[in-house]
C-alpha cells in the first residue's frame, strides 16, 4: 500500500485515453490522482472545455473511485499582452477549468508560471508582474467555485525556470493565497538546489510533483537522475509540510508497456521517505 498521502498525476500515463489511464492508476493501488488538462502534455480533458465536456470528464473521474487533488490546467502565456477580447477568451477558459475542478472534488487548479519561453515579452519585473497579476485574478475567480489557485514554480520551461525568478515571483504572491507546486524535477533540470529551494519559499509551498532529472532533462524516471528526494523529503517533514505529493512521470527513459511498473517501483520508494 502507498502511502496516503502519495497519488499520481494522470500524466505518468498520458499515451492512454483517460478512462484507461484512470484504471490504470486505481489497479495500481493509488486512491488520489492528479488530472492533467495541458495541451499537448496531456490530452486527458480537451482543450475546448464547454459545458458537456466538462460533464462528461467528471463523470469518468467519478466512476473510477479516484480522489483528485489537482486539476493541472494551462490558459495560455500569462505573461502574454492581451487585448480585451483575449482576455475575456482566457477568462472563459479559466472559468471552464475551475467548473471542472469543483465538479470533480478537487481541491485546487494549477496554472504554469508563465509562458513557455524565458525570453521576456516586455522585460522582466513586467513580465513577473503581469504573470502574478493573472494568478491573483485567477485566484480570485477560483475562491467562486469553491477552490484553490496554486502555481507550478519554478518550472525548468516556463518563464520562471529559475531560482531566481521563482523567488520573484513567489514574493510577488506573498499574501494573495496562491499556493506554490514544488517540482523535484524542473529544481534538478535548472541545476539548483532542493535545499536552496526550500529556503526561499520557506511555508509556501502547497503541493509537490515528483519526477527524476539531471541538469538540463526533466524526463527521467525516479531513481535514473540526480534529484534528492531523500533530504527534499526530508527537509519538507521537518519543516512541517502536510500538503500531499504526486508523482508526475513523464519521463522518456521506458517504453510505455513499463510505465505502470515503473510507476508502483516509485510510489514504494517515496512511500519509505515520506
Amino acid at each position: 500500500m502507498f502511502h496516503s498521502r502519495l497519488g499520481c498525476s494522470s500524466i505518468s500515463f498520458r499515451h492512454q485515453e483517460l478512462a484507461p489511464a484512470l484504471r490504470t492508476m486505481k489497479e495500481l493501488g493509488f486512491e488520489e490522482i492528479d488530472l492533467g488538462a495541458l495541451p499537448g502534455v496531456c490530452d486527458h480533458v480537451p482543450y475546448s472545455l464547454d459545458p458537456a465536456a466538462v460533464a462528461a470528464v467528471a463523470a469518468e473521474v467519478s466512476a473510477s473511485g479516484l480522489r483528485v487533488r489537482s486539476v493541472n490546467g494551462d490558459i495560455g502565456d500569462l505573461n502574454a499582452v492581451l487585448d480585451a477580447d483575449a482576455q475575456s477568451a482566457r477568462t472563459q477558459h479559466l472559468d471552464a477549468l475551475l467548473a471542472l475542478a469543483a465538479d470533480t472534488g478537487a481541491r485546487a487548479l494549477v496554472l504554469p508560471c508563465g509562458a513557455l519561453d524565458h525570453t521576456p515579452v516586455r522585460g522582466l519585473d513586467e513580465d513577473l508582474d503581469t504573470i502574478a497579476g493573472q494568478l491573483v485574478n485567477a485566484s480570485q475567480r477560483a475562491a467562486g467555485f469553491g477552490v484553490e489557485l496554486w502555481t507550478e514554480s519554478l518550472h525548468f520551461l516556463r518563464f520562471c525556470w529559475n531560482l531566481e525568478r521563482a523567488g520573484l515571483l513567489a514574493d510577488r504572491l506573498a499574501g494573495s493565497g496562491v499556493g506554490i507546486v514544488m517540482d523535484f524535477s524542473h529544481i534538478t533540470a535548472a541545476g539548483e538546489d532542493v535545499h536552496a529551494y526550500l529556503d526561499r519559499h520557506r511555508g509556501r509551498i502547497s503541493h509537490v510533483h515528483l519526477r527524476d532529472a539531471v541538469p538540463g532533462n526533466i524526463n527521467l524516471s525516479i531513481g535514473n537522475g540526480a534529484a534528492d528526494f531523500a533530504g527534499g523529503l526530508k527537509r519538507l517533514a521537518a519543516e512541517g509540510y502536510a500538503g500531499h505529493f504526486s508523482l508526475e512521470l513523464e519521463t522518456r527513459d521506458v517504453t510505455n508497456d513499463e510505465r505502470p511498473a515503473a510507476a508502483a517501483k516509485a510510489a514504494s520508494f517515496i512511500t519509505d521517505l515520506i
